[in-house]
């Protein structure tokens, strides 16, 4: 019988299996049941398969990229911060970057591969046993007079039951369901009486109702801004890159502050970074050049052209009107497209599309210096199970391997309770 079962061979659950087998040793007996022929395939895809594994910079510096969660992730980014994660890593023979700009690091390799390698060697190292092609059907826990723990059932496995002392439920959200995320891990912890906070796609693009910039797709933007609204209250303000798709909008501006957007929420972009008034910076174009062609108004004051003749022709700019015969009301509304441009959001991304879950196990019922139920003794949860989401930039990721470290040193107090990990 072994001592822990983890559900999910992804970051969190393979990272909490190296951690307690290298506190423990062989003594820990851990079995990581993965429902996809191979495992961690979400982590493959990270970062467009670069593995964007962390940020750099202070490791209280992420305390302001998790929507809010920062009080119950606090311990675990602390207890193993961005340079523990990459310290770990690089005794295993990975070697990471950081983009000067972005602030985001990389394996030098570029192959989250490298990542994945490292973890599964380890284990193997360690003697923690990996059963592919197996997923966790349902969870009985088991009567105090029985020796307590859980009898674990999977779905391809008709030997019977699995016996375990303590249970760590690693299995990711609903994001990218094709990399094996599709969310069965909310239903067992339900079934055990969790919480699930609403689900929704996070780092998410938005789609635009009749958009009207379709034919710029591509057209990306430096620090951007953009204001959220929803019934006519302002919720949010932030500046950011921001890219235009053939449906809406994307990049981190947007992914970043997706888990505050619903549908029917209006968004309002600036796509000017100028410090200036843009107001009078059009008058001034239009007494410099009278006689120009007001189509090219904002590509004279910085902004792309194929953006301006967009919203040129949105304002109903004719193609040979002169900057000399423009109204006043034709330059507000100019004026109010660069700066202040309408979106009605019909949808966000689909599960396919966003990069992470927000929503999941309520963050009341687990234990912020264990990962521990507060509800069964013995069982854990790691990753984006929790209702926990960060920004685009290795926050996640981060995420996922500072919980599984937690966990490791929760179950190992809850197994040894006279080891020190």
């Amino acid at each position: 019988m072994p001592r822990l079962v983890i559900a999910g061979a992804g970051p969190a659950g393979l990272f909490c299996a190296c951690r307690l087998a290298l506190c423990a040793g062989k003594q820990a007996d851990i079995l990581v049941l993965e429902k996809m022929p191979r495992p961690g395939l979400k982590l493959l895809a990270s970062g467009s398969g670069q593995c964007n594994i962390s940020h750099a910079g202070p490791i209280r510096d992420f305390l302001g990229h998790y929507g809010g969660k920062e009080r119950f992730l606090k311990p675990a980014l602390l207890g193993f911060d961005n340079q523990s994660l990459l310290d770990f890593f690089r005794e295993r023979g990975v070697d990471f970057e950081t983009e000067e700009e972005s602030g985001k690091v990389f394996p030098v390799s570029r192959r989250a591969s490298s990542v994945l390698d490292a973890l599964l060697s380890q284990c193997k190292e360690l003697g923690v046993e990996l059963r592919l092609g197996q997923s966790l059907k349902s969870i009985r826990v088991k009567d105090p007079q029985e020796g307590g723990g859980f009898g674990l059932s999977c779905a391809e496995d008709k030997a019977g039951e699995i016996d375990t002392q303590a249970l760590l439920i690693a299995c990711g959200g609903r994001s990218y369901p094709r990399c094996g995320s599709a969310g069965e891990g909310y239903e067992l912890a339900r079934a055990l009486g969790h919480r699930i906070v609403d689900l929704r796609p996070a780092l998410s693009p938005v789609r635009v109702r009749d958009f009207s910039l379709a034919e710029l797709s591509g057209l990306s933007f430096s620090q951007a801004g953009m204001e959220l609204y929803r019934a006519g209250k302002k919720l949010l303000e932030r500046r950011g890159d921001l890219l235009i798709t053939h449906k809406g909008f994307s990049g981190p501006l947007i992914l970043d502050s997706s888990r505050s957007i619903r549908p029917g929420d209006e968004l309002r972009l600036n796509f000017s970074t100028l410090e200036v008034d843009i107001k009078a910076e059009l008058d001034r174009a239009i007494t410099q050049a009278p006689k120009s062609l007001a189509r090219g108004l904002l590509a004279r004051i910085g902004l792309p052209k194929s953006l301006g003749s967009v919203l040129s022709r949105l304002a109903g700019i004719g193609e040979n009107l002169i900057c000399a015969e423009l109204t006043r009301e034709s330059r507000r509304t100019l004026c109010s497209l660069a700066t202040a441009f309408p979106a009605q959001v019909e949808a966000l991304g689909s599960w396919d599309e966003a990069m992470v879950s927000a929503g999941g196990v309520d963050l009341a019922e687990v234990d912020s210096q264990t990962m521990a139920s507060r509800l069964i003794p013995g069982l854990f949860f790691a990753g984006e199970i929790l209702d926990i989401d960060g920004d685009t930039g290795g926050y996640n990721l981060q995420a996922a391997f500072s919980t599984g470290d937690c966990a490791a040193r929760g179950i190992a107090s809850f197994l040894f309770p006279k080891k020190e990990c």
